[in-house]
C-alpha cells in the first residue's frame, strides 16, 4: 500500500459523524485510514467499504497514543493526504463535580490529540503542497458552556487552531477546515448525558447530512462550515450576543 494514492485517516471511524465522513470519502475513491478505540467495528466498517482500507486501533486519551498512530501508518508505507480529526467525547455537569481524571482524558482526545496529528501530518502536506486537514468541532465553540465547561472550551480551542492553520496552509495549496455541527443523533449523545437538554430536543440533525456538508465543505476550500440552516442562525445569533447573555443561555440550553 502506499505510492501516490490519496489516503484519509479519519479518527474515531466507528460510529457517527467519522463513520458517515469515512463512508463520504470512500464514494470518492479514497482509500482509508480508519482509527479508533473498537477495532472490530473498525473492521466491520472496512470490509463494507469499496476502497484500499487499513484499520489502525488506538485510544487516543492514552498519552503517546496519537504519535503511536502515525508511525503505525507510516510503517505501512501509507502517505496520508487528508487527516479528520473527528475523535472526542463530551462530559456534562457542573465542573467541579466531575472527575479530574474524566475531564483530563477529553481534554486528551479533544484538544491535545488533534493538535499533535496536525502537527505531525501537516509539513508533510506543506511540503507536497497538497492535501488537507479537517477537524471536528461544534456550534458550542462559539460559547461558553455552564454545566460542560471543558467541552465546550475544547471546541472552541480546535475552532481557533482550525481558523489559524487555514491561514498558515492556504499558500501551500494546504486546505484545514473546521466543520461545526449543532445538535447531531449520534452516541455522543448518550455518552455525554444530553439526551435530555434543550439543546438535543429541537433541531437534531443527521450524521449523514453533517459528513456531506463537512466534506464538501473541506473540498470547495472553505475555512470553517456549519451544516444547516438553523445552526448557521445560531450560530450568528451567538456571535452578535453579549457574553453575559450567551453565558445565560448556553446554562440555560445544558441545564
Amino acid at each position: 500500500m502506499g505510492g501516490d494514492a490519496r489516503w484519509t485517516l479519519v479518527t474515531g471511524a466507528s460510529s457517527g459523524i467519522g463513520l458517515e465522513i469515512a463512508q463520504a470519502f470512500a464514494r470518492l475513491g479514497r482509500p482509508l485510514v480508519l482509527s479508533a478505540r473498537r477495532g472490530e467495528r473498525l473492521e466491520a466498517l472496512a470490509a463494507e467499504l469499496p476502497v484500499p482500507v487499513a484499520v489502525v486501533p488506538a485510544d487516543l486519551a492514552v498519552p503517546g497514543a496519537a504519535e503511536g498512530l502515525v508511525a503505525a501508518i507510516e510503517a505501512r508505507g501509507i502517505t496520508l493526504h487528508t487527516l479528520v480529526n473527528n475523535a472526542g467525547f463530551g462530559l456534562r455537569g457542573r465542573f467541579g463535580a466531575l472527575p479530574a481524571r474524566d475531564q483530563a482524558e477529553m481534554v486528551a482526545v479533544n484538544v491535545a490529540a488533534p493538535t499533535i496529528l496536525s502537527c505531525l501530518v501537516l509539513p508533510g502536506l506543506v511540503a507536497r503542497r497538497d492535501g488537507g486537514i479537517l477537524n471536528v468541532a461544534s456550534t458550542v465553540a462559539y460559547l461558553p458552556g455552564p454545566n460542560m465547561a471543558a467541552y465546550y472550551a475544547s471546541k472552541a480551542y480546535l475552532l481557533s487552531l482550525s481558523e489559524a492553520l487555514y491561514e498558515e496552509a492556504r499558500p501551500y495549496g494546504v486546505v484545514v477546515t473546521a466543520v461545526c455541527p449543532g445538535a447531531t443523533a449520534t452516541e455522543f449523545t448518550e455518552r455525554a448525558d444530553v439526551g435530555g437538554t434543550k439543546r438535543f430536543t429541537g433541531n437534531v440533525m443527521k450524521p449523514e447530512a453533517v459528513a456531506r456538508a463537512a466534506v464538501a465543505g473541506h473540498l470547495a476550500g472553505r475555512a470553517v462550515v456549519i451544516p444547516g440552516a438553523a445552526n448557521r442562525a445560531a450560530v450568528l445569533g451567538a456571535r452578535l450576543m453579549p457574553r453575559w447573555l450567551s453565558r445565560k443561555v448556553a446554562a440555560r440550553l445544558q441545564g
